[in-house]
């Protein structure tokens, strides 16, 4: 097949390509490298660095499915950038839904878990569950063929390890590398589900190959939480680093996990706990 991956160059995207092309698909790139990275090419796919606006390069005939994973990620960011956020997650994803419909695009939008938690958090839940209001108007009154995919703390090869976009678990390999302190965020109680970007990867997969018209919202975590102290202990552990507490942050909701098996009982997708395993070995 034809496959375009919006944010291509960052991490969830390139890990995705890389299967993709390994399984002998087509594959173009769109990515304006706000979070991508140039390094992170796949030598058999194609890469165009624009901005996400001009999708409308693509002739329909030239796509069967696009995964539209481009997006600014993390809520604290967005509490600075609130317009940015807006234009580049919602009217983004418009832009996207829109262009998906008029040429028969199967789309697969890149949503949050974010949207259980109070949507009114921050500017970044806000205008992901926008984003997936938006996919769901133009399936319903376009009849575009979408389908909704939630990550939860996406971990693994190629993630960001430092700056403002950086993940928990990126973000503290980064610190340690660096022989700095890692942070937690409050109390460290709060419970977050981090899965395998491999795990996810496969779940993106089995969605795109996915016909059937009895689900479109796919909940792609393990379902097995940790305390982000806990983690703290597996970083210590391994690197007998130390770690240090900072006040809490607007937004930093309380437990986040999968609690809808929809996936794994549609799709037969199999996530696994593997994150002390990764940690031991990074």
């Amino acid at each position: 097949m034809k496959i375009l991956v919006t944010g291509g160059n960052g991490f969830i995207g390139s890990n995705l390509i890389r299967r993709l092309t390994k399984d002998g698909h087509e594959v173009v790139s769109i990515d304006d490298l706000t979070n991508g990275s140039e390094n992170n090419e796949v030598r058999e796919a194609l890469y165009l660095y624009e901005d996400i606006e001009k999708v409308s390069y693509f002739e329909g005939t030239e796509v069967d499915v696009v995964f539209h994973l481009a997006a600014l990620s993390r809520i604290q960011p967005s509490f600075k950038y609130p317009s940015e956020f807006f234009r580049v997650n919602t009217k983004g994803t418009e832009i996207v839904a829109d262009w998906a419909s008029q040429y028969g695009v199967k789309m697969i939008y890149a949503g949050s878990s974010s949207v259980h938690q109070n949507p009114l958090s921050s500017p970044y839940a806000t205008y992901k569950g926008l984003g997936e209001n938006i996919v769901q108007m133009y399936k319903t009154v376009y009849g575009l063929d979408a389908h909704i995919a939630r990550f939860y703390n996406v971990y693994g090869p190629l993630e960001k390890e430092d700056g403002e976009f950086a993940s928990l678990v990126g973000k503290w390999y980064g610190n340690v590398k660096n022989k700095e302190n890692i942070t937690i965020v409050g109390d460290g109680k709060q419970t977050r589900d981090f899965t395998h970007v491999d795990d996810v990867v496969e779940g993106l997969i089995k969605i795109m190959n996915y016909g059937k018209l009895d689900n479109n919202v796919w909940e792609l975590g393990t379902g097995f939480p940790y305390s982000v102290e806990e983690v703290a202990d597996m970083f210590i552990e391994k690197y007998n680093c130390k770690a240090e507490y900072i006040d809490d942050q607007h937004g930093n909701y309380k437990e986040s996990y999968r609690i809808d098996n929809k996936a794994i009982e549609l799709l037969d997708w199999t996530p696994s706990d593997r994150l002390r395993e990764y940690i031991k070995g990074l």
